[in-house]
């Protein structure tokens, strides 16, 4: 699984002009599912995503995760992050993961999410979102299991 993790002041996902997630302040991950990837990966992903040290501490370090500041998680699907872009001026997606297996992973990851953190939102797999958000810092980081 690939996520590309933005340290964001608020966000939020909107379907058809209807706000379907939002979060204040914490994190909103863009989520890939790739065609090796199991229920395994997802959880190796989740354990990163909530104790990944991206939050500033007193001294202005970062070594704060989400679950130290109990900040919120916005998950939103994201086949377009597993494109194979190495050549050519367009991208291949077939390295992304079939959607059934997609949908699968990505509500594994999200109830699971649910289960062991305060503030969970997400985006509607599938849909056309309009993702919205305030990147604080920027902090980015891509992560892959």
């Amino acid at each position: 699984m690939k996520a590309l993790l933005q340290r964001v002041r608020g966000a939020r996902v909107e379907v058809a002009g209807e706000t379907v997630g939002a979060i204040d302040q914490g994190l909103l991950v863009l989520v890939a599912v790739e065609p090796d990837d199991t229920r395994t990966s997802a959880d190796k992903l989740l354990h990163k995503l909530l104790n990944y040290r991206v939050f500033s501490d007193a001294e202005g370090k970062m070594n704060l995760s989400l679950a130290d500041v109990g900040g919120g998680l916005l998950l939103v699907s994201q086949f377009t992050l597993a494109a194979d872009t190495r050549s050519g001026l367009r991208p291949s997606f077939s390295t992304a993961a079939p959607p059934a297996l997609g949908a699968e992973l990505f509500d594994y990851l999200l109830s699971q999410a649910k289960q062991v953190h305060g503030t969970v939102a997400s985006g509607r797999f599938g849909a056309d979102m309009q993702v919205h958000l305030v990147n604080d810092g920027p902090v980015t980081f891509l992560l892959q299991t």
